[in-house]
C-alpha cells in the first residue's frame, strides 16, 4: 500500500519534496536568510544587499588591516625612518628589552618585523589568516601592556593597539573569508 503525504497540515519547512511546490528563487532564499540574520529591518530588501556586500567588504577590511600593519614592518625591514622614529627596529628592541624586560630582544624584534611584513602580506591576501591574526592579537596585547596605561594615541598610548588587537582577534575567529588565497588553494586553517 502506497503512503500519500498529507500536505495541507504540514508546516512550510516540513513539506515533502513532491514537486507540488515551486522551489523558492535565489532572491527569496537570500531574503529569508537575511531576515533570520538581521531580524526585522526597516527596509527589508536591503538585507539582500547586506548579504551580498559582506564578503567583499570583509575582504577589503582584511586587506586594509594587512596594508596598515605592513607600513609598520617595512621600515623595520629596510632600516628606514618611520614617522618620528629614526630607527624603528632599534625602537622595537628597546621596547622589548627595556620596557617589557624580555630576553632575546633583537631576535624578538626580528620576529615582530617578519610578522609585520610577511604576516601582514599573508593577512592582506587571505593566506592562513587565522593563525597570523592570532599572533598579531598577541603582539597587540604585548604592545598595549608595554605602552599602557596611557590611552590617547596622541600621547603614544594604547588606543590603536587595542583597536588593532580586537580587529585581529575578530579576523582570527572569522578566518580568511570568501575572497582569499587559502580558499582558492583549498588550504584553509
Amino acid at each position: 500500500m502506497k503512503r500519500i503525504p498529507i500536505i495541507c497540515c504540514a508546516e512550510p519547512d516540513q513539506r515533502p519534496n513532491t514537486g507540488l511546490y515551486a522551489s523558492p528563487t535565489q532572491s527569496e532564499t537570500a531574503f529569508e536568510e537575511t531576515t533570520k540574520t538581521y531580524g526585522r529591518l526597516l527596509f527589508p530588501r536591503l538585507g539582500v544587499l547586506y548579504e551580498r556586500a559582506e564578503p567583499v567588504l570583509y575582504a577589503m577590511l582584511r586587506f586594509a588591516f594587512g596594508a596598515v600593519l605592513f607600513t609598520h614592518g617595512l621600515p623595520k625591514a629596510l632600516g628606514t625612518s618611520h614617522g618620528s622614529m629614526a630607527d624603528p627596529m632599534a625602537g622595537s628592541v628597546n621596547l622589548i628589552q627595556n620596557v617589557m624586560g624580555l630576553p632575546f630582544a633583537p631576535q624578538l624584534a626580528f620576529l615582530v618585523m617578519l610578522l609585520e611584513t610577511v604576516g601582514a602580506l599573508m593577512l592582506a591576501i587571505g593566506l592562513w589568516a587565522r593563525p597570523v591574526a592570532f599572533i598579531i592579537t598577541l603582539q597587540m596585547a604585548g604592545i598595549s601592556y608595554a605602552l599602557g596605561p596611557t590611552w590617547p594615541w596622541i600621547d603614544r598610548g594604547i588606543e590603536f593597539p587595542v583597536l588593532m588587537g580586537f580587529l585581529a582577534l575578530y579576523i582570527a575567529v572569522r578566518g580568511s573569508g570568501h575572497f582569499a588565497v587559502d580558499r582558492k588553494l583549498r588550504l584553509v586553517i
